[in-house]
């Protein structure tokens, strides 16, 4: 089934392109070309995690128990965990530091040359499916479909409806292009495609100005990272003289670089910092975070697909496809610790002090990006974990404040008050993802953030401790700012106008079916027969 992967992005994107030329003369206006291409891209999505979950089970039971139990290098995934068995990400018959000892992950890689000038240049076009890519397809593809289930209702009478349903294809397919290329040159032209859509869709009611300033903020703020990203792609290239990643991996794995000298590790570790300046824009980490929360102008469900699947987790996924070539400086990871760490808990004492309900969100992402970060710095697992969860949660946090301003024609939880007598669906709903972003036991956000926090006192040292340290103060702060918000919205008396309502089918459901993973999505993590992964 990995050998069809390529349609999980090309679907999307053909339901774009469809949607541009057709999408006014069809009855929904284009939507259900879009949203049939993203439910099929879903189940192809399934088919594949099945595919890659089997495969690497398989290879953890032929491995004898005290194999298992080894780790090349750090500990940095638990192939133990149903989680470690899907996300693990490795170069066949290598042994690596992502894996345990004497377990090849499954990874399909496919690949064609192209040669558009004559053959005197080419460049090679592949995909790469692992357990980390099917991972993100499944994240990419569940949220996009509901995001886009959700918009028919809310952004009915809009009078670029279809021309936003074909954005948010064409956004989805990018992702997927990012997650599912083998190579860094197909990386970056699915990171500038997500720019270029994440632009006009912030600026999608680009009528008032403080949309178009806000999409203009962000494009011009994750360029300026991209800087960092173009230099850390080129001195890759340098060093190895290839653009494919498995190529990378294998090298810096042997220790050496182009024409088999030995590896440059300053001219790596000054790559790798180049290139993580570049997630540091997408992923709105600290000093480059200014942007998202200006970017709440687009529309909600923008903000909800954005927020928890695209966009922002594309410096994530960029972190984690790097990984084992990031753990071979010291320095670099030194560096993402650091930056997460500060991120984490300086966009959560923000969070506390907003009054728009997006913002508060707005705030929350950075932070939960900022725990992203500074986890892969010590644990690959814990740090994609706590993607794929974060994931579910934000979208339905998202969605559920989308019904809350459909609703009383407001952000600011000064206009609010009292809705969950009128609105007992949103509020139930969001009860379930404020709970788990605040990692309340046993929700999802509770087993990932355990497993990062985990992953810095094991680590110990300097960067270590800071993590477990301003981590955990990190989630007090999110269990205050998101009681806070449950309270200003939901308790008390309504203090707006007019006679709020609770929100169509269309915008109900997708609410309810994100609150079943964002419960417990957790347990996925769980050891085979144990509570605990160590």
């Amino acid at each position: 089934m990995s050998d069809y992967a390529w349609l999980i992005p090309a679907l999307p994107a053909v339901s774009a392109a469809l949607i541009v030329f057709i999408g006014k003369r069809l009855p929904k206006g284009g939507a259900e070309v879009g949203i049939a291409a993203i439910a099929v891209a879903f189940l192809l999505s399934v088919a594949v995690a099945v595919q890659v979950f089997s495969a690497n089970v398989a290879a953890v039971a032929q491995v004898p128990n005290a194999e298992q139990e080894a780790r090349a290098g750090a500990e940095v995934a638990a192939l133990g965990t149903p989680t470690g068995l899907l996300a693990a990400a490795a170069e066949p018959e290598e042994e690596t530091i992502e894996i345990p000892a004497g377990v090849s992950a499954f990874v399909n890689e496919r690949s064609v040359q192209l040669t558009p000038f004559g053959g005197q240049y080419g460049f090679e076009a592949g995909i790469r499916v692992d357990g980390l890519a099917a991972m993100m397809f499944l994240l990419v593809c569940f949220v996009s479909l509901l995001v886009q289930i959700y918009s028919t209702s809310y952004m009915q009478g809009d009078p670029r409806y279809t021309w936003y349903f074909a954005l948010l294809s064409l956004f989805t397919a990018s992702m997927l292009l990012l997650v599912i290329g083998n190579n860094l040159m197909m990386v970056l032209m699915g990171w500038e495609l997500v720019g270029i859509c994440s632009y006009l869709l912030i600026g999608f009611w680009w009528e008032e100005k403080a949309n178009s300033d806000a999409a203009i903020k962000a494009f011009l703020t994750t360029h300026l990272g991209d800087v960092g990203l173009m230099v850390g792609v080129i001195t890759m290239w340098s060093l190895f003289a290839t653009f494919n990643i498995g190529e990378i991996i294998a090298a810096v794995q042997a220790g050496t670089q182009a024409g088999g000298a030995p590896l440059d590790t300053g001219l790596l570790t000054f790559g790798l910092i180049a290139l993580f300046i570049g997630a540091i824009g997408k992923s709105a980490q600290f000093p480059l975070h200014t942007w998202l929360p200006d970017a709440m102008a687009g529309p909600t469900p923008v903000s909800a697909l954005i927020h928890a699947a695209t966009m922002v987790t594309a410096g994530i996924f960029l972190v984690a496809r790097l990984y084992p070539v990031f753990s071979a400086s010291a320095t670099a990871m030194a560096v993402v610790a650091v930056i997460g760490t500060i991120t984490l808990f300086m966009a959560g004492l923000l969070a506390v002090v907003q009054d728009d309900v997006k913002r508060v969100l707005a705030y929350s992402t950075i932070s939960q990006l900022g725990y992203m970060v500074a986890a892969l710095a010590f644990s690959y697992t814990a740090g994609i974990f706590h993607l794929f969860t974060h994931g579910f949660f934000k979208a339905l946090l998202f969605l559920g404040a989308g019904s809350l301003i459909h609703a009383v024609h407001s952000n600011n939880m000064s206009d609010m008050g009292g809705l969950r007598k009128f609105m007992p669906w949103t509020f139930w709903t969001f009860l379930v993802g404020s709970l788990a972003l605040a990692a309340i036991p046993p929700l999802a956000g509770f087993w990932s953030k355990d497993e990062l926090l985990a992953g810095g006192l094991e680590a110990g040292g300097y960067t270590g401790w800071l993590l477990v340290v301003l981590g955990s103060l990190g989630g007090m702060i999110t269990a205050f700012y998101m009681t806070r918000v449950m309270w200003l919205v939901f308790a008390g008396e309504f203090r707006g106008h007019g006679h709020p309502h609770e929100s169509p089918a269309a915008m109900k459901w997708p609410l309810a079916v994100l609150a079943v993973p964002a419960a417990v999505m957790g347990f996925f993590n769980l050891p085979f027969g144990t509570l605990h992964s160590r």
